[in-house]
């Protein structure tokens, strides 16, 4: 719910804050004093479109912000220790420019604003919010109507075709051309067969390759070059070093020198050793050189198209293979998909003749139920009904729903929008919403009493006090009989300073209070009968008040 409205600069609003609590509240003043303009705050605070006309005459921009506590998988905002969440909205209407949003402090977009602000605030009146306009929420609404019926048969129908939606995406990639297949099969036959021939080792095969080739290019110099080294190692060098351990043996003092060249020595011998067999292993092999290089170029050949290694070449096959599986098995697994396709598609068909059964069935009731509401808000001969058109099947079902009003006799029933004034309007979103308890966390009606007067007005209130029990209710209104029924009271009045007139709004509590509602009744200031009729109204409204406070 909302909890705190803060406005400034709206027309002759100069400043004002409302703390609001659950419940029902009303908003009462004169005309003139500026109530709408509080509605119209909240419009625009939900994204409505704003204007630059409403700022108030000589100030830079008007500004509305309201804080709303909801239940955590409601909104998204700031957290609270008892699992609820605080969101802070907020508009800025400038006299001259576009206006401005922000989402707690974020700048956010109009149409954000409104997707949010629907969740949160239904406005019915001379308003845009009003989600029981939309045929779309008419028909969900319908359905809650109805019950477990409509709502299995609404689950089954979304199940259903979102698995026939998967099973038709699974055919589309197996491909529907027989022949694109018979082409693509014959390529990837012929890929799997040029890498499989291959029979490609692992990853350091080129490497390997590649230090072959190298000596094999230039296994003559190479064999020469060893050979002159095996001749000088094995000669001059051991001589040298059998010469110097000769020189020094004997000789205790020298002995670690010894030691070195006796190591020296034998190393000599070991390096001698490998150079001979290298120079045996290092003659030129042409045939093998060929046999090297025409490997490598047909790695090369695959990798260049397959892969960029060889290890990216065999997950390349891998690949092939499982396509080339898919399209050797299109006709069992293409057949598979489309009886399961065909099973799915006539489940949402199922579903959907049993949605349109359950939704006709409660149509009749839900009408009947609503016109008996609006009889008792003083629209004695106003009918009202659901129409139900067959249109193309969809994730809703094969039903079209609108809400049809006839406000008056001898006129034909018309859809909401177009079928009523603001206050006839606002009464149908009333006994709409007390026949159907599914709406946002914040009801605000106004001009809902809109020519009405009496036991009609009496009804009024209590029809809203009776929302109060599940909802935060706002309401502005001109009837005494409506604000009795109300736990919380504010009085909008203007006030002049110099040559400015400016609202303000105050709460009405105890005498004050009264003093409205006599006002309200006087229709001209206040009188005793007046305040005594007030007094009987806040009395006789105070039990339902009472029942509201406690649930």
């Amino acid at each position: 719910m909302i909890v705190e409205l803060r406005v400034e600069n709206l027309g002759i609003i100069t400043s004002a804050s409302l703390n609001l609590g659950p419940g029902m509240t009303v908003i009462t003043g004169e005309t003139g004093a500026g109530k709408t303009l509080l509605v119209e705050a909240l419009d625009l605070l939900l994204g409505g479109r704003s204007d630059p006309s409403l700022v108030r005459e000589g100030t830079i921009e008007a500004r509305v912000e309201g804080r709303f506590v909801v239940a955590a998988d409601e909104g998204a905002g700031h957290d609270r220790s008892d699992g609820e969440i605080e969101l802070v909205l907020a508009r800025v209407v400038p006299a001259d420019g576009r206006s401005r949003a922000y989402v707690n402090g974020r700048l956010a977009t109009a149409g954000e604003l409104a997707a949010m602000g629907g969740l949160l605030v239904d406005l019915h009146g001379q308003h845009t919010h009003q989600s029981l306009l939309v045929p779309a929420d008419q028909r969900a609404l319908l359905d809650k109507f109805a019950g477990a019926d409509a709502l299995t048969a609404l689950a089954d129908l979304r199940a259903a075709r979102e698995d026939a939606r998967r099973l038709d995406a699974e055919l589309a990639l197996l491909g529907g051309d027989e022949r694109a297949r018979a082409r693509e099969a014959d390529l990837l036959r012929y890929q799997l067969a040029e890498i499989d021939a291959a029979a490609l080792g692992d990853g350091s095969e080129v490497e390997r390759l590649g230090s072959e080739e190298a000596l094999l290019a230039d296994a003559e110099a190479i064999g020469d070059a060893l050979r002159i080294a095996y001749d000088e190692v094995a000669g001059a060098v051991l001589d040298a070093l059998g010469a110097a351990i000769a020189a020094i043996t004997r000789r205790r003092p020298l002995e670690p020198v010894a030691e070195r060249l006796h190591a020296l020595q034998a190393e000599a011998a070991d390096v001698a050793n490998d150079v001979r067999d290298l120079t045996e292993q290092t003659a030129a092999d042409p045939a093998r050189l060929d046999e090297v290089r025409a490997r490598l170029r047909l790695v090369g050949d695959l990798t260049r198209k397959y892969g960029v290694d060889i290890p990216g070449v065999l997950a390349y096959a891998d690949d092939a293979r499982r396509r080339l599986a898919e399209i050797e098995g299109h006709g069992v697994r293409a057949g598979d998909l489309g009886a399961a396709k065909i099973r799915a598609e006539r489940l949402a068909r199922d579903a959907a003749c049993r949605l349109s059964v359950a939704r006709r069935a409660a149509a009749e009731p839900l009408a009947e139920a609503v016109t008996c509401r609006l009889r008792e808000l003083a629209m004695p001969a106003a009918s009202f009904e659901v129409a139900i058109v067959e249109s193309e099947l969809g994730d809703d079902g094969c039903d079209s729903v609108t809400f049809l009003l006839a406000p008056n006799p001898g006129e034909p029933a018309r859809p909401l929008a177009r079928a009523a004034s603001g206050g006839e309007l606002s009464r149908a979103m009333l006994a709409l919403r007390v026949v159907l308890s599914e709406a946002p966390p914040t009801l605000v009606f106004d001009e809902v009493d809109a020519g009405i007067g009496g036991e009609a007005g009496t009804a009024v209130g209590r029809a809203l006090a009776s929302l109060g029990r599940k909802h935060q209710v706002l309401c502005v209104t001109h009837l005494a009989q409506v604000a009795a029924f109300a736990g919380a009271h504010l009085v909008v009045e203007k006030a002049e300073s110099g040559d400015r007139t400016a609202a303000e709004v105050a709460p009405a509590i105890g005498d004050a209070r009264i003093g409205e509602l006599s006002r309200m009744l006087a229709g001209v200031g206040e009188s005793e009968h007046a305040r005594l009729h007030a007094r009987e109204l806040i009395e006789a409204a105070q039990p339902l008040q009472d029942d509201v406070r406690g649930c």
